[in-house]
């Protein structure tokens, strides 16, 4: 299944059902899993570790030399997980000696001419539309969608579940399960048609509605809101994931439109 045109280094580890088209460009130190295909015109460099049933669409770079100053050609990979789609002109930079390696989790969908950079780690279930661009050192959550044209600040984290409007630059932490617009981006609502997709009860969304309105609409500082939040609200998987993210982030949360 592989065409006669394609270059495939003796060395790489390809599977016995993965199809190469001609023109495509793998280097030595790579693993492809099973029932992958690999279009016309892809380069896969060394350090790419491809799973099962993934299609990699023409003129994609997979694996590319990091573009950071600091990289010292330190042994890094970048991981792609199974049933993932990568469009057309995407690039995927390997990590550096931060994180050792970049991942894009399991059954995403990266959509043509995206950029993720060094050292970023993507989720499971994610769908990142046309140009979409990641900087280095970036973390996304799981079913995180990120429409057409939006650039993320090195070190962001965007938590599982969030939606990021087209066209925005996103230089704070998206907290999970909301959606973010505006410029300056902002949190404009919880993430609802998202949340029913997958099985989340309205209970469930009205309790992760209601966290948020003390967050972002009752004008509490984000201590205070915390606090509240802890107080008012019993314990559950989706109050806790807030909280965590909330307290955890380095480079402070977005703000809710019109705050301070």
């Amino acid at each position: 299944m592989i065409q006669p045109l394609a270059y495939i280094h003796p060395q790489a580890k390809i599977a016995d059902s993965v199809v190469i088209d001609p023109f495509a460009v793998i280097h030595k130190d790579v693993e492809i899993g099973e029932g992958t295909w690999i279009g016309s015109n892809v380069t896969i460099m060394d350090g790419a570790r491809i799973g099962k049933n993934c299609r990699i669409f023409p003129g994609a770079v997979i694996s590319g030399v990091p573009q950071d100053l600091k990289f010292e050609g330190e042994e890094t990979t970048a991981e792609i997980g199974d049933n993932t789609t990568i469009r057309e002109f995407v690039t995927v930079n390997r990590g550096t000696k931060d994180r050792y390696k970049t991942i894009i989790g399991k059954n995403c969908l990266i959509q043509a001419y995206s950029h993720i950079a060094h050292d970023c780690m993507v989720g499971d279930h994610c769908i990142f539309s046309n140009s979409t661009t990641l900087a280095g050192h970036v973390t996304v959550g799981d079913y995180v969608v990120l429409a057409g044209l939006v650039a993320i600040h090195q070190f962001v984290k965007v938590g599982s579940h969030a939606f990021v409007t087209g066209g925005s630059l996103v230089r704070k932490d998206v907290p999970p399960y909301i959606k973010a617009a505006r410029e300056p981006l902002s949190y404009t609502g919880i993430n609802s048609v998202g949340l029913r997709r997958r099985g989340y009860s309205s209970e469930q969304i009205n309790e992760i509605q209601d966290i948020y309105r003390i967050l972002f609409v009752k004008n509490n500082n984000v201590t205070k809101a915390l606090d509240i939040i802890e107080a008012e609200f019993n314990p559950t998987e989706e109050r806790d994931e807030i909280l965590n993210f909330i307290r955890n982030s380095n480079r402070g949360v977005l703000k809710g439109f019109g705050q301070s």
